[in-house]
Formats: structure tokens, C-alpha cells, sequence
């Protein structure tokens, strides 16, 4: 074996060890390879600029991701997905919680920083955890699989979001949750309106459960459910963005 390839293994362990080993079955997810067209988002789009919203001690020290997952009633035994996971800082927190009879699938669209995460489920052996990588408008999440997605300061980055709620409707449990921690500015200031929120979900077919602020996590956390029937993508009316002051509504 040539130094090259000696080098390589550990890297290539790392990388299979913090892997999705979760595998969807594809009849079940024959629906999404179609890509029906949806309505663009009427709002701005904010830029990535960063796989980290503040250090992990700061973020501790204010104690956010225990009252978050409180809120959002995570318990041991659980199986949550982490969106946008970037680092790592709720998926490691996640994995303690829900425990080894628990699992975490924590996602992200950017390879490198999905490669980074495999490597930190690895070396801090987490074998309750998989790492996945998903696309702009499709988490690419298993079916009927979860009973908490978390979205953490990162929705304001979806670019098409109706498409992407859409898609991610099918992977929840019954009396699963959509939970998204967010700050209240518009959406090209990092941050993403409550009424404006509650407007997108509730045009893909999803129902409020509960609001609060949550100074703590920098902003608020919002919770939703599946409403009724998801909806047709054609059907879909996205919301308009209000002068400031206005609420949000759909488009007439």
C-alpha cells in the first residue's frame, strides 16, 4: 500500500463512521423526482456567510440549546433531524438528549461543511448519529421518520422555501414537529419576520402550534405541525412581502 493510500484511510473511516446510514425507500420517495414547480418566495434571500451563528461557549453560556429543545419537548428515544446543522452545535446537544435509543440525522448543503460535521460525529464517536447531505429546496429527508425537524437561525437562507416545506411535510411522524429558531428582521438582515413565518408554512399546509420570544437563542422559536391535506404544488399561494408595520398575506 503506497503512503498516499495509508494517509487517506483514517480520513475516508471518518467520513463513513459519520455518514447517513438511514436509507429512505425509493418508492416512497418517487414523489419528489418529478420536481413539480413551485411559486418563488416574494421576500429576499439571505446569503450563507457562515457555518457558524456565535461560538458554542457563548451559545452555552446563555444555556440556548437546552431551553430550545425544552420548548420543543425532545425527549430520550426520539429521532430529530437537524437542518442546516453546519458545525455541529445542536447535533451534538441533540445526541445527548435523545440518547442511544434515540437518532439524529443532521443535514447540510454545503459538502465541505457536511464533510467537517462526519468528521466531529466521528472523533467524538456519537453512533446515534448520520450526516446527510441535502439540497437548496429538498432536505431529502426519510419518510414518516421524525418526530422533531429543527431548523435553527437558518431559514431566512432558503431560497425556496414552498418547495422546500413542501418537501419536508412527508418525513414527519404523526404529532411531529417543524421547530425554527429564528430572529425577528427581515429576511436580509438574518432574520425572518414571525407574521412572514407563519404566512409560508401556513401556505404549504402546516398549522402554528406556538410562538414565543426566546432573547436566549436570539430571537424567538416558532413550532408547526401538518395541517389537512399537503397541497398541491400549483395550488400554492405564496405570500406577499408588506411595507413594514403590515402583515403578511398571500398574494390576491
Amino acid at each position: 500500500m503506497s503512503t498516499e493510500m495509508r494517509h487517506a484511510l483514517p480520513l475516508a473511516l471518518l467520513l463513513l463512521a459519520g455518514c447517513d446510514a438511514t436509507q429512505p425507500n425509493p418508492a416512497a420517495n418517487a414523489q419528489r423526482e418529478d420536481k413539480p414547480a413551485f411559486p418563488k418566495a416574494d421576500r429576499p434571500v439571505a446569503t450563507i456567510v457562515s457555518a457558524r451563528w456565535s461560538t458554542e461557549e457563548a451559545r452555552d453560556r446563555l444555556n440556548e440549546a437546552e431551553l430550545v429543545m425544552d420548548k420543543a419537548s425532545i425527549a430520550a428515544g426520539m429521532t430529530v433531524a437537524d437542518i442546516g446543522a453546519g458545525e455541529g452545535y445542536y447535533t451534538i446537544r441533540l445526541a445527548q438528549r435523545v440518547g442511544p435509543d434515540g437518532r439524529v440525522l443532521a443535514e447540510d448543503i454545503i459538502p465541505q461543511i457536511r464533510d467537517a460535521l462526519a468528521q466531529r460525529v466521528a472523533r467524538e464517536r456519537l453512533d446515534n448519529v448520520s450526516v446527510r447531505l441535502g439540497e437548496p429546496d429538498d432536505a431529502k429527508l426519510p419518510i414518516d421518520s421524525f418526530d422533531r425537524v429543527l431548523m435553527v437561525h437558518m431559514y431566512h437562507e432558503i431560497a425556496e422555501p414552498y418547495a422546500f416545506l413542501w418537501n419536508l411535510r412527508p418525513s414527519l411522524r404523526s404529532g411531529g414537529q417543524v421547530v425554527v429558531v429564528d430572529a425577528d428582521r427581515r429576511t436580509q438582515n438574518h432574520g425572518t419576520p414571525p407574521a412572514l413565518l407563519k404566512c409560508e408554512f401556513e401556505a404549504v399546509g402546516y398549522k402554528l402550534v406556538e410562538l414565543q420570544k426566546m432573547p436566549s437563542a436570539g430571537g424567538y422559536i416558532a413550532m408547526f405541525t401538518p395541517d389537512g391535506a399537503r397541497p398541491e404544488p400549483k395550488t400554492i399561494v405564496p405570500c406577499r412581502v408588506p411595507t413594514p408595520g403590515a402583515t403578511p398575506s398571500p398574494k390576491g
